[in-house]
């Protein structure tokens, strides 16, 4: 399913740039940038899957390695990731909770079929023009049974905010890196078509917690900022 023009929406009129040319140069400042209160406190909410019970995990998008981390840390034994920027994987590597990292897309990742009993994405979906192929992928990875876990921005803030994913270069000047905005009716028409069965939805609202990291962001509160899917193939 193909997201909604972003430019409507744009209030920062940024120059943008392709995914792997923002993520090459934002990469020193990532983790600085990206809180844990936007994904991982996300994953703690989540019933399923029971992370203990997962074995092996494909991390798709996986950056600098902070799912990979934060899925070994809860006992899951093998994770292979897969980023289309060097430079992200190269921090993945140093990070060391990834058995295998592979430069490829998350819609086309090369990594055998039917052999992950977890497959896991955050917060890449909105530089994906269609959500299809990410779909149809995470079922192609999944062994039956397996869970297909998915952190994503929520359409509404990214409409409401108008704000685009972006960083800030080397020279000072913000940049924004390719955004779509992906309504929650694609995501269920994609998971749908890719053959996934719909397991649990949270939706991740802007609170007193996320206003002591992010202050300025007042005039968002009880905005919903991201939403998690885990998704079944049954």
């Amino acid at each position: 399913m193909r997201g909604v023009d972003f430019e409507t929406f744009d209030a920062r009129g940024y120059r943008t740039v392709d995914v792997r040319t923002g993520y090459g140069e934002w990469v020193a400042h990532y983790e600085d940038t990206v809180e844990d209160v936007m994904d991982l406190a996300l994953l703690e909410r989540l019933a399923e899957p029971p992370w203990t019970a997962v074995s092996r995990a494909a991390d798709l998008g996986c950056g600098t390695g902070r799912t990979g981390q934060w899925l070994r840390d809860r006992g899951v034994a093998h994770v292979d990731g897969v980023d289309v920027t060097p430079e992200m994987l190269e921090l993945a590597r140093r990070r060391g909770a990834h058995d295998r990292l592979k430069e490829a897309d998350a819609s086309a990742t090369g990594l055998p079929g039917e052999a992950y009993d977890l497959v896991i994405s955050s917060l890449i979906d909105e530089h994906l023009d269609d959500l299809g192929p990410l779909y149809a992928e995470a079922h192609r990875l999944a062994a039956p049974g397996a869970a297909f876990v998915l952190v994503t921005y929520h359409p509404h803030f990214i409409m409401t905010s108008g704000m685009p994913t972006h960083y800030t270069n080397a020279e000072g000047e913000p940049v924004a890196i390719a955004t779509n905005v992906h309504l929650i009716s694609d995501h269920i028409a994609a998971g749908l078509g890719a053959g996934w069965r719909l397991a649990e939805l949270h939706e991740n609202v802007i609170d007193d917690a996320w206003l002591k990291i992010k202050p300025k962001w007042e005039r968002f509160r009880n905005h919903p900022f991201s939403a998690a899917y885990t998704w079944r193939k049954d």
